[in-house]
């Protein structure tokens, strides 16, 4: 991934760089690889997720 600077707006990158990192969940697997998951704990996420976006 690469981010064009163009005349030295680095606001306007920065904010595009943001968005592309959000709309990846680069940031949020970051944080959850932060510390190891138990198996378990990840299982009962997942179905947690799972419910979350079968109520949507």
């Amino acid at each position: 991934m690469a981010t064009v600077i163009v005349e030295g707006d680095i606001e306007k990158a920065l904010k595009k760089f943001r968005k592309i990192i959000e709309k990846e969940g680069i940031l949020t697997e970051c944080k959850r690889r932060e510390f190891y998951e138990k198996p378990s704990v990840k299982r009962k996420r997942k179905e947690r997720a799972a419910r979350k976006r079968l109520i949507k």
